[in-house]
């Protein structure tokens, strides 16, 4: 299987067609949307995709035993989870979402913790992909099977409820919250009951919006990025934990981070769904 060639970490919907039918590529709808909004993504997916994509259920691909949602699974139930996607060593794997740039980048991190390089997200989505002309298909993907892994855990880039924690405490990273500025601020309720409102002392608001050009759905070009960045008081040269309402849009800001050459940023996975339901005396609002 030879390996396909990419400009990290994402390639185009040209760049898709030409390669949609080679044995080394692996396609994955990752679209995921809030509960609030009422949508099932399975049934989505089925109605409309990329030809020979499959679901990659990030609400399912996670830790059942955490509490949480969509908590990272552990090496083993990711490698699983692979093997059912017909996943193995030397494949390419392309993520996307059907929003443009909101759940692909979270598939995309899962990836790269467990060590997996070979992964792109695919520009702009399955819009970009739709004006682009690609082709669609419908209904079942058939059962496939690959055999199973090892994987590493890149320790790195995660991070859980202590070592933002210590955060707050030492100051030795910059929490960067990519929820709202009236979320972040406490102005404004958590759409998940039952969390206090506000953020985490120390943290800086990086509201996930800003980072993306809306007209196209996709990341802000590098040098833009960079102004936004330092507008709101990110110090590009620090250590950096990035955070959100569960573990999603904070990989928007990994992702952000990386593009800028900043390739060990660690994510929050619990996100402001752990802390603000077990730290309610270290929220500032």
């Amino acid at each position: 299987m030879s390996t396909l060639q990419f400009t990290a970490p994402f390639v185009g919907a040209e760049w898709l067609k030409a390669h949609l039918n080679d044995d080394a590529l692996v396609l994955l709808d990752a679209s995921w949307y809030l509960p609030a909004d009422n949508r099932n993504t399975q049934a989505e997916f089925e109605q409309q995709h990329i030809p020979g994509a499959r679901f990659f259920d990030i609400d399912s691909i996670a830790d059942p035993s955490s509490g949480l949602p969509h908590t990272l699974p552990t090496p083993d139930r990711f490698a699983e989870a692979l093997q059912s996607l017909g996943i193995t060593e030397g494949h390419t794997v392309v993520v996307y979402d059907s929003a443009g740039l909101l759940s692909a980048p979270r598939a995309w991190w899962m990836f790269r913790v467990f060590g997996w390089e070979q992964v792109a997200i695919l520009k702009g989505g399955l819009p970009a992909w739709l004006r682009s002309g690609g082709d669609m298909a419908s209904g079942l993907i058939e059962s496939v099977s690959a055999p199973g892994l090892a994987l590493p855990f890149r320790a790195e880039l995660f991070a859980d409820q202590n070592d933002v924690i210590t955060a707050t405490d030492t100051g030795d990273r910059q929490i960067l919250d990519a929820r709202s500025p009236g979320r972040f601020s406490g102005a404004e309720p958590e759409p998940r009951p039952g969390l206090a409102s506000g953020h985490m002392p120390t943290a800086i608001n990086l509201p996930f919006g800003k980072l993306i050009d809306h007209e196209c759905g996709e990341l802000l070009p590098a040098e833009q990025l960079r102004q936004v960045l330092v507008t709101q008081g990110v110090d590009l040269d620090k250590p950096t934990i990035t955070s959100c309402g569960s573990g999603i849009t904070a990989c928007i800001l990994a992702l952000a981070l990386f593009v800028l050459g900043r390739e060990s940023v660690a994510v929050y996975d619990g996100s402001w769904t752990e802390w603000g339901s077990q730290q309610p005396d270290r929220v500032v609002r």
